[in-house]
């Protein structure tokens, strides 16, 4: 009975030995970062500013592999399944982590058991955007146009259950009007119909749109935070342009499958909050409208907790339904 309980005792520390040597030699190769959205997006800037940055500390390449499709659902199933050896990273959002896998029948992921969070990046405010040659000046007078042509106006998003089309399914709700939806396989795509002229409005990550405000092509007729961007100082909230109590945005976070050992995700944490902390990327994120977030792996795996039940009391209350 000793001799047994003394090699189960040996086994024990031995697997502890082992997972303690593998974080002392890891990484040993490149770091696969998936991004379920197009290149050009707000998910794309944030991953490629930390990945940056983490690679210089991680002593390994961080590359970011952009997989759209199906509202990040692509992506996201792809690394739910990678191996939990921490050599493959994923950037979650509301719509991978909280909207898809309460709005979809068949999703092929869990996203409360299947990852393991590692870190909050940081979270930005959306924009309404119209192309410039837009007749809306403000939100009143895309509201009162869309109340009396009910359909008339249609709206780009980055995909189904994306933030972009949370937000503006919360508008709809609130303000009583009704939108034509009109999905893209990632930002960039749907920003360039905008561009054109050839969709009329989008709810829009502050990351992504911004530069276009700036540039005059777009103009900016409300942020979805319950304050005002310093960064655009001039454009009311849209509780300000008469939806009270209206709140909505962006958060992108960092997070390895199931299984992955916790030294290693710690070792993640670690250098990801590192490179929060690097002027260079703070700088770049917030010049662009995201706030820096940071903190450690429970904190984002409340957050996470939070925001499903955020959306799933929307759903519930039939205040959002998502096509």
């Amino acid at each position: 009975m000793h001799g047994i309980r003394f090699c189960a005792l040996g086994l024990l520390i031995l697997c502890f030995s082992c997972d303690s040597a593998y974080a002392d030699v890891y990484p040993s190769k490149s770091i696969r970062l998936i991004v379920p959205f197009a290149p050009g997006g707000g998910n794309d800037t944030v991953a490629r500013a930390v990945a940056q940055q983490m690679s210089q500390s991680l002593g390994q390449a961080v590359v970011v592999d952009n997989k759209p499709g199906a509202g990040g659902v692509l992506g996201a199933d792809l690394a739910s399944k990678a191996q939990a050896d921490g050599y493959t990273l994923f950037l979650g959002g509301v719509g991978s982590l909280a909207v898809n896998p309460q709005v979809m029948s068949k999703i092929p992921y869990d996203a409360l058991k299947d990852f393991s969070p590692i870190i909050l990046l940081a979270t930005a405010p959306s924009v309404v955007a119209v192309n410039v040659n837009s007749p809306f000046k403000s939100i009143q007078e895309m509201t009162a146009f869309a109340k009396q042509n009910p359909g008339k106006l249609n709206y780009a998003s980055n995909g189904n259950g994306s933030s972009a089309q949370i937000a503006t399914v919360i508008y709809e709700s609130m303000a009583g009007v009704d939108l034509v939806h009109i999905p893209y396989k990632g930002l960039a795509p749907a920003l360039s119909d905008l561009l054109a002229g050839q969709v009329q409005l989008m709810f829009s990550s502050t990351v992504a749109i911004l530069p276009h405000i700036q540039a005059g092509k777009l103009r900016a007729l409300a942020i979805t935070s319950a304050k005002r961007s310093p960064l655009l100082p001039n454009i009311p909230t849209l509780a300000e342009s008469g939806l009270p109590g209206y709140e909505a945005g962006s958060w992108y976070g960092l997070l390895a499958p199931a299984g992955t050992p916790n030294d290693v995700i710690t070792r993640l944490n670690q250098d990801a909050s590192k490179a929060l902390s690097q002027p260079k990327v703070k700088d770049s994120l917030v010049t662009e409208g995201a706030e820096v977030v940071g903190g450690g792996p429970q904190d984002f795996a409340r957050h996470i907790r939070i925001e499903y039940a955020r959306i799933g009391k929307l759903l519930k209350e039939g205040r959002l339904q998502v096509n």
